[in-house]
């Protein structure tokens, strides 16, 4: 039984999750995500304010394009629902991932078409 959960294991990382990790691009994007996130906490427990910090603002924007998205959807179920600090946290690693992934998918093929065969135009 262990054998095969360590090979269901080994498949998936050949898979879509291989997207996230395995290329310089992603890893640079995931990096800037940790780095914007240890700077949050450290504003939120360490730095005293009067105001309120817009120190997660930089978070929202590294993953701007699709945790609004979740946010919309998660509007659609109820405000309740939407406005939890789980959801909020849930969506934006989510969203976080997704964007690695695509970052990892993009790069992917821009080097699929580049290590390809050279390719000549055929003459009319």
């Amino acid at each position: 039984m262990k054998a095969g959960r360590l090979n269901a294991l080994a498949r998936l990382d050949k898979g879509p999750v291989r997207l996230v990790h395995d290329n310089r691009a992603s890893r640079i994007y995931l990096a800037l995500v940790a780095a914007a996130a240890v700077f949050v906490a450290v504003d939120t427990l360490f730095v005293r304010h009067d105001d309120a910090s817009f120190a997660g603002v930089w978070l929202f924007a590294l993953a701007a394009p699709t945790v609004f998205l979740f946010f919309a959807g998660g509007s659609l179920m109820g405000e309740s629902f939407a406005s939890s600090s789980a959801f909020g946290y849930v969506a934006l690693i989510a969203s976080v991932l997704i964007q690695a992934a695509a970052i990892g998918a993009f790069v992917r093929l821009l080097l699929r078409d580049r290590t390809g065969p050279v390719r000549t135009p055929r003459e009319a």
